[in-house]
């Protein structure tokens, strides 16, 4: 239970991680947003981030095998970087339609879940 709370937390804190770094990318798309100043934008991100660590902390917390959880501090980075790039192309796709993911994204994003394979594997 430890472990899918630990994944669903990374979930919900890398959602609000995409939305700190990259959806600031939209606001000149609405009228609120338009002319927001750097720092306006930076508080905004701030903000959200303030969410990101709600949920990544405790994730990471719980999670770790030293504190009872089920994984080791290489696999929640491994789990962590996964759910990122997975967060990051739906995100991309849902809200910036002009951006396409091309054959190379996927055969890279491949890439990460095979080094998730080899890293949780058992040797």
């Amino acid at each position: 239970m430890k472990g899918l709370r630990t994944v669903s937390f990374l979930f919900i804190s890398n959602t609000f991680m995409t939305f700190a770094w990259y959806g600031h990318l939209k606001f000149k798309e609405y009228d609120w947003g338009k002319n927001l100043s750097l720092i306006a934008i930076i508080l905004i991100s701030w903000g959200l981030a303030f969410f990101e660590y709600l949920f990544q902390v405790p994730a990471n917390e719980g999670g770790f095998k030293e504190n009872g959880g089920p994984f080791t501090l290489v696999e929640l980075k491994t789990i962590q970087e996964a759910i990122t790039h997975t967060v990051f192309m739906i995100f991309t796709t849902v809200l910036f339609k002009n951006e396409k993911l091309g054959w190379n994204h996927l055969v890279g994003f491949g890439l990460i879940v095979l080094a998730v394979f080899v890293i949780f594997k058992k040797w």
